[in-house]
């Protein structure tokens, strides 16, 4: 097995957040209506999804219900069914996108597992190649990224449309 090392993303990690007084980023995000300029991809009556700014690979998403709540326990049953549903979902699109050879799906809960924003639940989806782990983040400080991430939105916006 080899680990998928991500160095770069602990300067996001570490480093303070602004305090926001109505909520996570993605609160912010679920009530904006640019979802061009927050990536945003899809919405659904109870969750939506978005790539990641902050992306482990090209294509990684997140899927983020609007309630913000830490963890399913705030959520309905119906609230988690419809995520689950977007997450297969997303991961067709990107299937269909991009014809990664694998999948990463999970969830950080709690900021010793790894969570950028632990006050908002959210689902990552991070599509995986053979190799797609190399020296740049280790030797230069810089991830790679194989496409500008509004021009993937533009190609994922229409494998989800209904």
């Amino acid at each position: 097995m080899e680990p998928l090392h991500a160095p770069w993303r602990i300067q996001y990690i570490l480093a303070p957040k602004p305090a926001r007084l109505d909520g996570s980023i993605f609160t912010a995000i679920a009530q904006s209506s640019d979802d061009e300029a927050n990536y945003v991809i899809a919405r659904e009556r109870s969750c939506f999804a978005l790539l990641n700014t902050y992306p482990y690979t090209g294509g990684h998403l997140m899927v983020v219900p609007y309630k913000q709540v830490p963890d399913f326990h705030g959520l309905t049953d119906e609230e988690m069914i419809d995520m689950m549903k977007l997450v297969r979902r997303c991961q067709d699109a990107l299937t269909q996108v991009m014809k990664p050879q694998g999948f990463n799906i999970g969830i950080n809960l709690g900021q010793v597992a790894g969570a950028g924003i632990q006050e908002h639940l959210h689902i990552h989806i991070v599509p995986r190649w053979a190799g797609d782990t190399n020296f740049m983040p280790v030797i230069a400080n810089t991830t790679v990224l194989p496409e500008a991430l509004k021009d993937l939105a533009a190609k994922l916006r229409p494998a989800l449309a209904h």
